[in-house]
Protein backbone atom coordinates (compact mmCIF):
# COMPACT_ATOMS: atom_id res chain seq x y z
CA UNK A 1 0.00 0.00 0.00
CA UNK A 2 1.44 3.19 -0.64
CA UNK A 3 0.41 6.76 1.83
CA UNK A 4 -1.16 8.94 -0.03
CA UNK A 5 1.96 11.72 0.17
CA UNK A 6 1.47 15.43 1.84
CA UNK A 7 1.72 17.48 -1.18
CA UNK A 8 1.69 19.89 0.95
CA UNK A 9 3.86 18.18 3.82
CA UNK A 10 5.01 21.88 2.77
CA UNK A 11 7.37 24.22 4.38
CA UNK A 12 5.33 27.08 2.90
CA UNK A 13 7.78 29.65 4.38
CA UNK A 14 6.39 32.94 4.12
CA UNK A 15 8.13 36.12 4.73
CA UNK A 16 7.70 39.57 4.29
CA UNK A 17 10.93 42.12 3.93
CA UNK A 18 11.10 45.81 4.36
CA UNK A 19 14.02 46.05 1.86
CA UNK A 20 14.77 46.81 -2.18
CA UNK A 21 13.71 48.48 -5.10
CA UNK A 22 15.01 46.52 -7.49
CA UNK A 23 12.48 46.55 -10.67
CA UNK A 24 11.69 43.69 -12.23
CA UNK A 25 13.32 43.28 -16.00
CA UNK A 26 11.25 43.81 -19.14
CA UNK A 27 10.48 40.75 -20.95
CA UNK A 28 8.99 40.42 -23.97
CA UNK A 29 5.38 38.95 -24.47
CA UNK A 30 3.49 37.12 -27.07
CA UNK A 31 0.10 36.30 -26.70
CA UNK A 32 -1.12 32.24 -27.90
CA UNK A 33 -4.64 33.05 -27.81
CA UNK A 34 -7.76 34.92 -26.88
CA UNK A 35 -11.20 33.81 -25.55
CA UNK A 36 -14.07 36.43 -24.25
CA UNK A 37 -12.48 39.01 -22.18
CA UNK A 38 -9.54 36.44 -21.04
CA UNK A 39 -6.61 35.78 -22.88
CA UNK A 40 -2.93 33.79 -22.70
CA UNK A 41 0.19 35.05 -23.34
CA UNK A 42 3.76 33.86 -22.60
CA UNK A 43 5.93 36.55 -20.88
CA UNK A 44 10.07 35.25 -20.96
CA UNK A 45 9.16 31.71 -20.89
CA UNK A 46 6.59 31.86 -18.12
CA UNK A 47 2.44 31.52 -19.02
CA UNK A 48 0.20 34.21 -17.84
CA UNK A 49 -3.28 33.75 -18.13
CA UNK A 50 -5.61 36.86 -17.88
CA UNK A 51 -9.33 36.28 -16.96
CA UNK A 52 -12.24 38.87 -16.66
CA UNK A 53 -15.81 38.88 -16.22
CA UNK A 54 -18.13 37.00 -14.15
CA UNK A 55 -16.80 33.55 -11.99
CA UNK A 56 -18.12 31.38 -14.44
CA UNK A 57 -16.18 33.40 -17.60
CA UNK A 58 -13.62 33.35 -15.44
CA UNK A 59 -13.48 29.47 -15.21
CA UNK A 60 -14.30 29.22 -18.69
CA UNK A 61 -11.47 31.37 -20.26
CA UNK A 62 -9.16 29.79 -17.98
CA UNK A 63 -10.09 26.02 -18.97
CA UNK A 64 -10.23 27.06 -23.01
CA UNK A 65 -7.09 28.73 -22.77
CA UNK A 66 -5.36 26.27 -21.16
CA UNK A 67 -7.21 23.01 -22.15
CA UNK A 68 -4.53 20.83 -22.48
CA UNK A 69 -2.58 21.93 -19.14
CA UNK A 70 -6.15 21.49 -16.99
CA UNK A 71 -6.80 17.83 -18.59
CA UNK A 72 -3.22 16.65 -18.09
CA UNK A 73 -3.19 18.02 -14.20
CA UNK A 74 -6.88 17.63 -13.42
CA UNK A 75 -6.51 13.95 -14.98
CA UNK A 76 -3.20 12.93 -13.28
CA UNK A 77 -4.70 14.62 -10.13
CA UNK A 78 -8.16 13.29 -10.12
CA UNK A 79 -7.74 9.80 -11.45
CA UNK A 80 -4.23 8.41 -11.23
CA UNK A 81 -2.33 9.63 -8.21
CA UNK A 82 -5.24 9.73 -6.30
CA UNK A 83 -6.02 6.02 -6.51
CA UNK A 84 -3.22 5.42 -3.91
CA UNK A 85 -4.99 4.56 -0.52
CA UNK A 86 -4.76 6.19 2.85
CA UNK A 87 -5.94 5.52 5.98
CA UNK A 88 -9.30 7.17 7.36
CA UNK A 89 -9.59 5.87 11.13
CA UNK A 90 -9.85 2.33 11.24
CA UNK A 91 -10.20 2.34 6.91
CA UNK A 92 -7.79 1.82 3.83
CA UNK A 93 -9.50 3.77 1.39
CA UNK A 94 -8.76 5.77 -2.01
CA UNK A 95 -7.45 9.15 -1.82
CA UNK A 96 -10.25 9.99 -4.19
CA UNK A 97 -12.82 8.61 -2.12
CA UNK A 98 -11.32 10.64 0.69
CA UNK A 99 -11.29 13.58 -1.63
CA UNK A 100 -15.19 13.34 -3.09
CA UNK A 101 -16.58 12.99 0.70
CA UNK A 102 -14.77 16.52 1.27
CA UNK A 103 -16.13 17.69 -1.25
CA UNK A 104 -20.20 17.06 -0.36
CA UNK A 105 -19.14 17.85 3.12
CA UNK A 106 -17.60 21.74 2.22
CA UNK A 107 -19.82 22.12 -0.72
CA UNK A 108 -22.44 23.70 1.66
CA UNK A 109 -19.66 26.53 2.98
CA UNK A 110 -18.04 26.85 -0.18
CA UNK A 111 -19.06 30.79 -1.70
CA UNK A 112 -21.40 29.66 -4.66
CA UNK A 113 -18.82 31.80 -7.18
CA UNK A 114 -16.02 29.35 -6.83
CA UNK A 115 -18.47 26.26 -7.40
CA UNK A 116 -19.57 28.35 -11.04
CA UNK A 117 -15.65 29.24 -11.40
CA UNK A 118 -15.13 25.17 -11.44
CA UNK A 119 -17.53 24.43 -13.42
CA UNK A 120 -16.30 27.27 -16.20
CA UNK A 121 -13.06 25.68 -16.10
CA UNK A 122 -14.58 21.99 -16.45
CA UNK A 123 -16.37 23.36 -19.31
CA UNK A 124 -13.78 25.30 -21.18
CA UNK A 125 -11.59 22.60 -20.71
CA UNK A 126 -13.77 19.62 -21.65
CA UNK A 127 -13.77 17.82 -18.14
CA UNK A 128 -15.76 15.91 -15.51
CA UNK A 129 -16.84 18.80 -12.97
CA UNK A 130 -16.92 16.24 -10.68
CA UNK A 131 -13.03 15.74 -11.10
CA UNK A 132 -12.31 19.51 -11.14
CA UNK A 133 -14.23 19.63 -7.81
CA UNK A 134 -11.64 17.22 -6.58
CA UNK A 135 -8.17 18.67 -7.87
CA UNK A 136 -9.30 21.88 -6.20
CA UNK A 137 -10.22 20.63 -2.82
CA UNK A 138 -6.86 18.40 -2.91
CA UNK A 139 -5.32 21.03 -0.83
CA UNK A 140 -7.90 20.28 2.17
CA UNK A 141 -5.38 17.19 2.91
CA UNK A 142 -2.16 18.75 3.27
CA UNK A 143 -0.66 21.55 5.25
CA UNK A 144 2.70 23.64 5.85
CA UNK A 145 4.93 27.01 7.80
CA UNK A 146 5.84 30.55 6.99
CA UNK A 147 8.12 33.95 8.38
CA UNK A 148 7.88 37.89 8.16
CA UNK A 149 10.69 40.46 8.33
CA UNK A 150 10.64 44.14 8.52
CA UNK A 151 11.84 47.77 9.81
CA UNK A 152 15.83 47.62 11.69
CA UNK A 153 16.00 43.68 9.85
CA UNK A 154 16.00 45.37 6.21
CA UNK A 155 17.86 48.46 4.58
CA UNK A 156 15.18 50.59 3.23
CA UNK A 157 11.58 50.42 4.65
CA UNK A 158 10.05 48.70 1.28
CA UNK A 159 7.63 46.33 1.92
CA UNK A 160 8.29 42.86 0.78
CA UNK A 161 6.84 39.28 1.42
CA UNK A 162 8.54 36.60 0.47
CA UNK A 163 7.17 32.75 0.25
CA UNK A 164 8.81 28.98 -0.18
CA UNK A 165 5.93 26.54 -0.93
CA UNK A 166 7.45 22.94 -0.52
CA UNK A 167 4.56 20.41 -2.23
CA UNK A 168 5.54 17.17 -3.53
CA UNK A 169 7.04 18.10 -6.78
CA UNK A 170 6.79 14.54 -7.76
CA UNK A 171 3.02 15.13 -8.10
CA UNK A 172 4.25 17.47 -11.88
CA UNK A 173 1.94 20.41 -11.29
CA UNK A 174 5.34 22.21 -12.08
CA UNK A 175 4.57 21.05 -15.74
CA UNK A 176 1.72 23.23 -15.59
CA UNK A 177 2.47 25.94 -14.05
CA UNK A 178 0.73 29.63 -14.81
CA UNK A 179 0.71 32.83 -13.33
CA UNK A 180 -3.41 34.08 -13.07
CA UNK A 181 -4.13 37.91 -13.60
CA UNK A 182 -7.67 37.89 -12.68
CA UNK A 183 -10.04 40.46 -12.68
CA UNK A 184 -13.32 39.58 -11.14
CA UNK A 185 -16.66 41.98 -11.92
CA UNK A 186 -16.83 43.73 -9.12
CA UNK A 187 -14.50 42.74 -6.95
CA UNK A 188 -10.80 43.28 -6.46
CA UNK A 189 -7.90 42.41 -9.10
CA UNK A 190 -5.48 39.96 -8.30
CA UNK A 191 -2.66 37.55 -8.93
CA UNK A 192 -2.48 34.04 -8.25
CA UNK A 193 0.45 31.98 -8.13
CA UNK A 194 -0.95 28.74 -9.37
CA UNK A 195 -1.25 25.80 -11.82
CA UNK A 196 -3.49 24.87 -14.49
CA UNK A 197 -7.40 23.84 -13.62
CA UNK A 198 -7.49 25.36 -9.91
CA UNK A 199 -8.98 28.41 -8.94
CA UNK A 200 -8.24 28.88 -5.27
CA UNK A 201 -4.97 30.00 -4.02
CA UNK A 202 -2.09 29.80 -1.45
CA UNK A 203 -0.06 32.53 -3.26
CA UNK A 204 -0.82 35.96 -4.26
CA UNK A 205 -1.05 39.54 -4.23
CA UNK A 206 -4.32 41.79 -5.08
CA UNK A 207 -4.43 45.86 -6.54
CA UNK A 208 -5.02 46.81 -3.22
CA UNK A 209 -1.25 45.89 -2.17
CA UNK A 210 -2.64 43.10 0.20
CA UNK A 211 -0.20 39.71 -0.10
CA UNK A 212 -0.89 36.35 1.26
CA UNK A 213 0.48 32.70 1.89
CA UNK A 214 -0.58 29.84 3.48
CA UNK A 215 0.98 27.32 5.33
CA UNK A 216 -0.56 23.91 6.56
CA UNK A 217 -0.67 22.35 10.42
CA UNK A 218 -2.41 19.45 11.89
CA UNK A 219 -5.89 19.14 12.62
CA UNK A 220 -6.77 16.56 9.48
CA UNK A 221 -10.46 16.02 9.41
CA UNK A 222 -12.06 19.27 10.84
CA UNK A 223 -13.47 20.08 7.07
CA UNK A 224 -17.02 21.63 8.27
CA UNK A 225 -16.32 25.09 6.97
CA UNK A 226 -14.94 27.36 4.01
CA UNK A 227 -11.55 25.44 2.29
CA UNK A 228 -8.17 27.29 3.26
CA UNK A 229 -7.85 27.71 -0.61
CA UNK A 230 -10.84 29.68 -1.15
CA UNK A 231 -10.14 31.48 1.98
CA UNK A 232 -6.72 33.01 0.80
CA UNK A 233 -8.93 33.66 -2.78
CA UNK A 234 -11.76 35.65 -0.96
CA UNK A 235 -9.14 37.74 0.39
CA UNK A 236 -7.32 38.57 -2.70
CA UNK A 237 -10.79 39.18 -4.42
CA UNK A 238 -12.29 41.09 -1.67
CA UNK A 239 -9.97 42.35 0.96
CA UNK A 240 -8.51 46.70 0.87
CA UNK A 241 -6.89 46.64 4.51
CA UNK A 242 -5.19 44.06 6.75
CA UNK A 243 -8.22 44.19 8.97
CA UNK A 244 -10.76 43.33 6.28
CA UNK A 245 -8.37 40.18 5.35
CA UNK A 246 -8.45 39.53 9.06
CA UNK A 247 -12.33 39.33 9.11
CA UNK A 248 -12.46 36.96 5.74
CA UNK A 249 -11.10 34.60 8.43
CA UNK A 250 -12.32 35.77 11.93
CA UNK A 251 -16.06 34.73 10.35
CA UNK A 252 -14.70 32.02 8.47
CA UNK A 253 -15.79 29.11 9.43
CA UNK A 254 -12.39 27.73 8.72
CA UNK A 255 -11.06 23.81 8.86
CA UNK A 256 -8.29 21.84 10.12
CA UNK A 257 -5.28 23.84 11.02
CA UNK A 258 -3.33 26.32 8.99
CA UNK A 259 -1.15 29.29 9.76
CA UNK A 260 -1.13 32.22 7.28
CA UNK A 261 1.25 35.66 6.63
CA UNK A 262 -0.81 38.48 5.31
CA UNK A 263 0.82 41.81 4.25
CA UNK A 264 -0.88 45.36 3.74
CA UNK A 265 1.76 47.22 1.70
CA UNK A 266 -0.19 50.46 2.05
CA UNK A 267 0.43 50.96 5.89
CA UNK A 268 3.23 48.41 5.48
CA UNK A 269 1.54 46.22 8.30
CA UNK A 270 1.91 42.37 8.19
CA UNK A 271 0.68 39.83 10.20
CA UNK A 272 0.68 35.91 11.08
CA UNK A 273 -2.27 33.80 11.47
CA UNK A 274 -2.20 30.65 13.56
CA UNK A 275 -5.98 28.96 12.74
CA UNK A 276 -7.66 26.38 13.60
CA UNK A 277 -11.48 25.22 12.95
CA UNK A 278 -11.92 26.32 16.52
CA UNK A 279 -9.60 29.47 17.19
CA UNK A 280 -7.72 32.16 15.63
CA UNK A 281 -4.39 34.00 16.94
CA UNK A 282 -2.70 36.69 15.18
CA UNK A 283 0.90 37.38 15.75
CA UNK A 284 2.46 40.58 15.55
CA UNK A 285 5.88 41.37 14.73
CA UNK A 286 8.64 40.62 17.23
CA UNK A 287 5.62 38.51 19.03
CA UNK A 288 7.38 35.47 20.80
CA UNK A 289 4.41 32.33 20.45
CA UNK A 290 4.92 28.53 22.13
CA UNK A 291 6.59 27.24 19.01
CA UNK A 292 8.81 30.28 17.89
CA UNK A 293 11.37 30.04 20.71
CA UNK A 294 13.73 32.75 19.17
CA UNK A 295 11.77 36.35 18.63
CA UNK A 296 14.12 38.24 16.30
CA UNK A 297 13.72 42.56 16.35
CA UNK A 298 10.74 43.54 13.48
CA UNK A 299 10.41 39.78 12.61
CA UNK A 300 7.79 37.33 12.78
CA UNK A 301 9.21 33.74 11.77
CA UNK A 302 6.92 30.63 11.71
CA UNK A 303 8.58 27.77 10.87
CA UNK A 304 9.33 24.14 11.89
CA UNK A 305 12.36 22.31 13.33
CA UNK A 306 16.18 22.83 11.25
CA UNK A 307 14.77 24.58 8.95
CA UNK A 308 13.19 27.50 11.62
CA UNK A 309 16.83 27.53 13.02
CA UNK A 310 18.20 27.99 9.78
CA UNK A 311 15.82 30.62 8.85
CA UNK A 312 16.77 32.57 12.01
CA UNK A 313 20.30 32.12 11.80
CA UNK A 314 19.75 34.16 7.72
CA UNK A 315 17.82 36.49 9.78
CA UNK A 316 20.12 37.49 12.35
CA UNK A 317 23.13 37.05 9.83
CA UNK A 318 21.87 39.78 7.65
CA UNK A 319 19.64 41.95 9.71
CA UNK A 320 19.85 45.44 8.74
CA UNK A 321 21.14 44.60 4.99
CA UNK A 322 18.72 42.99 3.35
CA UNK A 323 18.37 43.81 -0.01
CA UNK A 324 16.39 42.03 -3.31
CA UNK A 325 19.23 39.34 -3.78
CA UNK A 326 19.57 38.69 0.11
CA UNK A 327 15.84 38.62 0.29
CA UNK A 328 15.83 35.62 -2.58
CA UNK A 329 18.30 33.95 -1.17
CA UNK A 330 16.93 33.68 2.39
CA UNK A 331 14.88 30.94 0.66
CA UNK A 332 17.32 29.06 -0.31
CA UNK A 333 17.45 25.22 1.05
CA UNK A 334 17.94 24.14 3.39
CA UNK A 335 14.97 26.75 4.30
CA UNK A 336 13.31 25.44 1.36
CA UNK A 337 12.82 21.80 0.96
CA UNK A 338 13.61 18.93 -1.78
CA UNK A 339 9.75 19.16 -2.31
CA UNK A 340 10.33 23.27 -3.29
CA UNK A 341 7.45 23.66 -6.26
CA UNK A 342 7.27 27.52 -5.91
CA UNK A 343 9.22 30.47 -4.73
CA UNK A 344 7.94 33.85 -4.31
CA UNK A 345 8.92 37.70 -3.34
CA UNK A 346 6.01 40.27 -3.56
CA UNK A 347 6.65 43.62 -2.93
CA UNK A 348 3.05 44.86 -2.15
CA UNK A 349 3.40 48.53 -2.11
CA UNK A 350 4.31 48.92 -5.82
CA UNK A 351 3.08 45.00 -6.90
CA UNK A 352 6.26 44.36 -7.98
CA UNK A 353 6.97 40.06 -7.36
CA UNK A 354 9.60 37.74 -8.46
CA UNK A 355 8.18 33.87 -8.89
CA UNK A 356 10.48 30.92 -9.00
CA UNK A 357 9.05 27.10 -9.74
CA UNK A 358 10.74 23.60 -9.53
CA UNK A 359 11.97 22.36 -12.74
CA UNK A 360 10.20 19.49 -15.29
CA UNK A 361 12.90 17.00 -13.64
CA UNK A 362 11.84 18.10 -10.21
CA UNK A 363 14.69 20.39 -9.06
CA UNK A 364 13.72 22.57 -6.12
CA UNK A 365 12.49 26.10 -7.11
CA UNK A 366 15.10 28.22 -5.41
CA UNK A 367 17.27 26.61 -7.51
CA UNK A 368 15.63 28.14 -10.65
CA UNK A 369 15.45 31.33 -12.57
CA UNK A 370 13.06 33.85 -11.07
CA UNK A 371 10.89 35.40 -13.63
CA UNK A 372 9.96 39.29 -12.60
CA UNK A 373 6.64 40.84 -13.38
CA UNK A 374 4.70 43.70 -11.94
CA UNK A 375 1.07 43.98 -11.42
CA UNK A 376 0.37 47.25 -12.67
CA UNK A 377 1.75 46.78 -16.00
CA UNK A 378 -0.08 43.74 -15.97
CA UNK A 379 -3.10 44.75 -15.70
CA UNK A 380 -2.60 47.90 -18.22
CA UNK A 381 -1.22 45.27 -20.82
CA UNK A 382 -3.67 44.29 -23.63
CA UNK A 383 -3.31 41.28 -26.11
CA UNK A 384 -2.33 41.26 -29.91
CA UNK A 385 -5.51 41.84 -31.56
CA UNK A 386 -4.41 39.48 -34.52
CA UNK A 387 -4.02 36.78 -32.43
CA UNK A 388 -6.59 33.25 -32.27
CA UNK A 389 -9.68 33.79 -30.90
CA UNK A 390 -11.67 31.17 -29.31
CA UNK A 391 -15.39 30.97 -28.90
CA UNK A 392 -17.25 32.15 -25.40
CA UNK A 393 -20.34 30.55 -24.95
CA UNK A 394 -23.03 33.12 -23.22
CA UNK A 395 -24.42 32.05 -20.17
Amino acid sequence: MVRFRHISVCLAILFLLLVLNTSPTSAASKTIARCGAGWLEEIDGYLVLHVKGTPYEMGYQQGALLKDHCKANINYLANERSQEKIEVGPLKITARAAIDAIVLRQRKFTPTKYMEEMDGVADGAGLKKADVYAANFIPEMFHCSGFAVMGSATTDGTLYHGRVLDYSIDWKLQDHAVLIVAEPAGEVPFVNVTYAGFIGSVTGMNAQHIAIGEMGGKGLGYWDGVPMAFLVREVLQTASTLDEALAIFRKGPRTCEYYYVISDGKTNEAAGLATSWQAMDVIKPNQAHERLPHPVEDAVLLSAGDRYEELVRRVKAEHGRIDADKAIHLMDRPVAMKSNLHNALFAPASTKFWIANASLDCKPAATQKYHAFQMTKLLASRPDPDSPMLSMPTR
